[in-house]
């Protein structure tokens, strides 16, 4: 198993165990690019150089990393020099620590403030009665413990949630803080809220009802990657590049919603089965289909 990414304590009240963060989530994309000089065909490598040099168009040569260090401009062109073990000896007890500071529904975790998740196992066997038991209590409560903890330069905000009720672990997801959220109300102010149709909605909800099932993660692809694997392969062998269809214009007559509604509801046909009459029984069955819609098309058609 890989080497945890932060290791420390859980600390609630007076309860404290011990725990191991481990990054959940890895690239494994197989297409990668460099660059390369379109004259030579040669690749283009990056120097770090200094900054007189670079404005001086002179030759020189490259700054060692060893020679590199961070600072920060308290004044135009002033800096302040940062060693590493400067940083690295920051009084921050969530370096250490997770200080669960509330408990909260797991349903306010709002996906615009989830960033990254982590898997989350007890750090040994001592730790392994409390870390249980707070486990199953996030999932007979369905809270989820918030903390801070501090790594990757920055202290972020953390939630540690139940993996799963059949699953021994914990995930934890790093939040945004509320300042690196822009302003919704800036994009939804504007929005138009015409007058919801029942009958509208009634076809909305079928269409649900007859396209949920359980998310299988596993049955999608990027699609990006394998075009440009497609790409690649016709480049290197020689063959006509594939290109992107024109998109299809608009048909010019104008569907309404209802028909739009009718027509998906109606191609779906998974089932062979006499449609029930209400959405309501649909949901209970499994399936769903709309009521008869002649009464509703010629209502609107009078």
């Amino acid at each position: 198993m890989a080497r945890p990414y932060w290791s420390g304590n859980v600390q609630i009240s007076l309860v404290a165990f011990g725990v191991s963060l481990y990054v959940a989530t890895e690239s494994k994309g197989q297409i990668s690019f460099h660059q390369i000089s379109r004259r030579t065909g040669e690749r283009i490598r990056h120097q770090k150089v200094l900054e007189s040099a670079a404005e001086s168009k002179e030759a020189t040569t490259a700054v060692e990393n060893d020679e590199i260090v961070k600072g920060y401009e308290y004044s135009k062109g002033k800096y302040v020099i940062i060693e590493p073990s400067e940083l690295e000896n920051l009084r921050i007890p969530s370096k250490h620590t997770i200080a669960v500071s509330q408990f909260v529904d797991v349903a306010d975790l709002h996906p615009e403030y989830i960033e990254k998740p982590y898997f989350v196992t007890p750090e040994n066997d001592m730790s392994a009665e409390a870390f249980n038991v707070v486990r199953e209590a996030l999932v007979k409560t369905g809270k989820a413990a918030i903390g801070k903890v501090s790594f990757s330069g920055r202290e972020n905000i953390i939630a540690l949630v139940p993996a799963g009720a059949d699953s021994p672990g914990m995930v934890a997801y790093t939040l945004r803080y509320q300042y690196e959220l822009r302003n919704r109300a800036d994009y939804f102010r504007d929005i138009k809220q015409p007058a919801i149709d029942p009958d509208s909605l009634e076809l909305a909800e079928t269409l649900i009802a007859r396209m949920s099932a359980k998310l299988d993660i596993d049955k999608f692809e990027d699609g990006y990657e394998t075009a440009v694997k497609s790409l690649v392969e016709a480049k290197v062998n020689n063959m006509p590049v594939p290109i992107d269809e024109a998109p299809q214009q608009r048909p010019s007559n104008v569907v309404s919603l209802m028909d739009a509604l009718r027509k998906s509801v109606g191609s779906d046909t998974r089932s062979g089965k006499k449609p029930p009459k209400s959405v309501k029984e649909a949901a209970s069955k499994g399936i769903g289909i709309v009521k008869t819609p002649a009464k509703s098309a010629k209502r609107k058609s009078a």
